[in-house]
């Protein structure tokens, strides 16, 4: 990644989560750094770890947020892990931006 939680491939955004499940409410905003120094987009969901259905959870959330059908936000990797890749197919430069607003930056 970039010093940033997201980068540009090609038209596709790949973001960069750490998700965190079972959270009070659904909820989008700021950022960790892990000990690489690395940046992770925080993002919190309702939603259990069990049978996908905290990483379901976080695609809708996105999708909606960034107002991207869910079809376009595609879990590349961290299936089982909280931190995640997630690639947003096409509209690479509008989601970067709206993703910038999240983090408070």
């Amino acid at each position: 990644m970039t010093d940033g939680f997201w980068r540009i491939d090609g038209d596709d955004l790949i973001l960069a989560v750490r998700l965190t499940p079972r959270s009070a409410k659904d909820g989008i905003g700021g950022l960790w750094r892990d000990e690489k120094d690395m940046s992770w987009l925080q993002v919190q969901v309702r939603a259990v770890p069990e049978k996908g259905q905290a990483n379901e959870a976080l695609i809708r959330l996105l999708a909606k947020r960034l107002k991207l059908p869910a079809k376009d936000v595609l879990l590349e990797s961290g299936d089982t892990s909280r931190l995640k890749r997630l690639r947003l197919v096409g509209r690479a430069e509008r989601a970067a931006a709206m993703t910038e607003e999240w983090t408070g930056i």
